[in-house]
């Protein structure tokens, strides 16, 4: 055996010896005498305490008495990395992230649960340190482009993030050099300088709408299909209600009832049902699809549902948390058709009070199945199907939302992005869906509902699922108020319940104003994100002190959850858990989290691809974002967001001025502010990595 495998085994050995003993300091002959080392160690022995020693290993408590490094036990996190291979690993109680330097992240990918070593520091405010061991991959499926030379082939990994090529073997699959392609990971031993994979499917040519979709739906982990024993089980549920679950149940199909969904809708969740008692006091019932009649816990059909934990919507499909025969026929609420509901029913007043409650199955006949723009075209005319139905709801959702205002909900109206495809998928037009009053109508009753249910359970004293979204960062609360007092305005953010008034004050004066996207986006960017817990932390953009999701259980799992907890409590039954409970709502969030960013890439996909069709033409759009590497425009007509580089902004040297949000010319003093309106040339497009690169359009 040579040195280095000598020293190699008695690195390893002393580090488990101390791992044992880590509470305690030991000198050199101490460490030689426990370990019962052959003399022929004894020379070797301080030249590896120092080695040791320099990789952060183990550290002096005093001058030669040894212990293992305090940061090489439990520091793990999640490693995140840039575009240039520096990375970033937030640990649990440290206030900032600790850096990983390119050379000291190992063999980490993006995403991965890892254990690092703290070094010592390079400055005063930031901690640093190397990667020591990949805990946990995040993920073995990438997708890249694959190369070859007469040597060596490899892939490309498309997400930025992934820092590395992987190097793959040979193979039977038919492939071009340049191909999309799905590589797993096999392994990437340490003295390896890259990973290993093997490619396990051809998804195409770059640049095709299948290719790229299908591509986004492995970047995320999303299921193509249902396996065969769900479907099977989906398949064996009957659709006939028998008459003993009719009877048990609360009977709405007398009552004039109707659902409001998009046009292209075909999950209906929710149905509403209006009940006039009296000239000003009416019974309205929330309805909502009796998903868990028919999933049932530990089915395969359950276990389905609780991986996938909500549906996601990429721009040419769905892909559902239940299979087709559930999600669009057995559980969804179609017109002039008995079905199963889970109800909360309201005597209300026309001011929007509460008289009484009640929450239970039901069954409903919807009479009438509207799209928002035909709800909408009701109101409008004052006439139509229902429309006395349709005017007092939205007269009380109206009041409804008055109130929530007062009470410190938060409204930002921010536009949806939809598209028109060909055949082939490909965007021919790009347009902005706006809020109508019926979708307004909609989202008041369902608010309500979620509200009153999520009271019902807390009331019980007993674990619950709440939505929960905690208050602003105070940091950036003041920032913004900063930044709106140099246009003029007034903001009160010493409180979050003054700053939730303030922030909408705010947004009614800037509606029409200059500085409104600047502001709008800064108030936006002071917000966590809502998520599920079983602790109730409040839900501060609603402005409501309890809140949960009970209305589209077709399409997320924690709806799933309170349906039955309601049950549970209503009968008086014993609860699930309040342990398994968090771990559901964990995964919950974290699905819901991977559905977002898919459905944002989709997005960007197509945009990308829409504009790449528009190279040279000018375009209107507002600064929504400024960096030290140039500033980010979103086109009015299109929400296209592309970049211009600091060094196209004009024939100037342009100073970045990061707490102003700016870049200032120096010579012409000309700004490129956050919110600034501005006419952009499109430029570049890059469809691999969805990039658009504007010029500004100097006339």
């Amino acid at each position: 055996m040579g040195k280095s495998h000598d020293n190699t085994f008695l690195q390893e050995a002393v580090l488990a010896f101390l791992k044992s003993n880590n509470s305690k300091a030991y000198n050199h002959k101490q460490i030689f005498k426990a370990l019962q080392l052959d003399d022929a160690f004894k020379p070797s022995l301080p030249y590896v305490l120092e080695t040791l020693e320099r990789l952060n290993h183990i550290t002096q408590t005093a001058p030669g008495k040894y212990c293992l490094a305090q940061n090489t036990i439990g520091l793990e996190g999640q490693i995140d990395f840039n575009s240039k291979g520096m990375a970033f690993v937030s640990i649990n109680d440290m206030a900032e992230d600790v850096l990983i330097a390119p050379e000291q992240t190992g063999n980490a990918l993006q995403g991965d649960t890892v254990r690092i070593a703290l070094l010592k520091r390079k400055s005063a405010n930031r901690h640093y340190g190397r990667v020591v061991e990949v805990v946990k991959r995040a993920r073995y499926e990438f997708v890249g482009t694959y190369k070859k030379n007469k040597t060596q082939e490899w892939v490309v990994p498309d997400q930025l993030k992934i820092h590395v090529d992987f190097i793959v073997a040979a193979h039977p699959l038919k492939i071009q050099n340049g191909d999309k392609v799905v590589v797993s990971f096999v392994h990437w031993n340490d003295n390896d300088p890259a990973p290993f994979g093997k490619i396990s499917r051809v998804l195409g040519a770059p640049g095709l709408h299948q290719t790229e979709m299908n591509a986004i739906m492995v970047e995320f982990g999303l299921p193509e299909q249902f396996p065969e024993a769900v479907e099977l089980e989906a398949a064996a549920i009957s659709d006939v209600i028998a008459e003993s679950e009719i009877k048990a149940r609360a009977d709405f199909r007398p009552i004039t009832t109707f659902t409001i969904d998009p046009h292209d809708a075909k999950d209906f969740d929710d149905a509403l049902s209006i009940e006039y008692l009296d000239q000003s006091t009416f019974k309205i019932g929330i309805h909502i699809a009796d998903v868990t009649h028919f999933v049932k816990p530990n089915s395969q059909l359950e276990h389905e549902a609780y991986s996938r934990a909500t549906s996601v919507y990429l721009v040419d499909r769905c892909i559902p948390m239940l299979p087709e025969r559930l999600s669009n026929f057995l559980c969804s609420l179609r017109p002039q058709e008995d079905k199963l509901c889970f109800s909360a029913v309201f005597e209300m007043d026309a001011q929007g009070t509460i008289i009484k409650e009640w929450f239970g199955k039901s069954i409903i006949h919807s009479n009438h199945r509207f799209t928002y723009e035909d709800a909408q075209l009701v109101l409008d005319e004052k006439k139509g199907p229902f429309y006395n139905e349709l005017n007092t709801l939205h007269t009380i959702a109206k009041t409804l939302r008055r109130n929530r205002t007062a009470k410190g909900s938060l409204f930002f109206d921010r536009d949806e992005v939809k598209f028109h495809l060909d055949e082939n998928g490909v965007p021919t037009g790009v347009y902005v869906k706006k809020s109508l009053d019926a979708h307004k109508l909609i989202e008041e009753f369902m608010l309500l509902a979620n509200r009153r249910v999520s009271a019902f359970l807390e009331s019980q004293g007993k674990h619950s699922v709440f939505r929960v979204h905690e208050d602003p960062n105070p940091e950036k609360l003041q920032a913004l108020a900063e930044m709106a007092s140099r246009f003029g305005y007034k903001m009160d953010v010493q409180t979050a319940d003054r700053a939730a008034a303030s922030i909408n004050t705010l947004m009614q004066q800037i509606a029409e104003k200059k500085e409104r996207g600047m502001l709008e986006l800064l108030a936006l960017r002071t917000m966590p994100k809502a998520f599920y817990s079983t602790k109730n932390l409040g839900h501060y953009g609603l402005g409501f002190s309890t809140y949960t999701h009970f209305t589209s259980p077709i399409r997320r799992y924690p709806d799933m959850m309170v349906h039955r907890l309601l049950e549970q409590r209503l009968l008086k039954l014993n609860a699930m858990q309040g342990e398994t409970l968090q771990t559901a709502c964990k995964h919950s969030s974290a699905q819901e989290r991977i559905a977002t960013e898919a459905e944002r890439a989709s997005i960007k996909y197509k945009q990308v691809e829409f504009m790449q069709m528009h190279v040279g033409e000018v375009f209107k759009g507002i600064i929504s974002g400024v960096s030290e590497w140039g500033v980010y425009v979103e086109l009015l007509n299109s929400k296209c967001e592309g970049m211009i580089r600091a060094r196209d902004l004009g024939n100037d040297y342009f100073e970045f001025e990061p707490d102003r949000y700016r870049y200032i010319g120096k010579r012409s003093r000309k700004t490129y502010a956050l919110g600034d309106p501005v006419e952009v040339i499109v430029d570049l497009t890059d469809m691999q990595k969805k990039q658009i690169q504007f010029k500004p359009y100097l006339k």
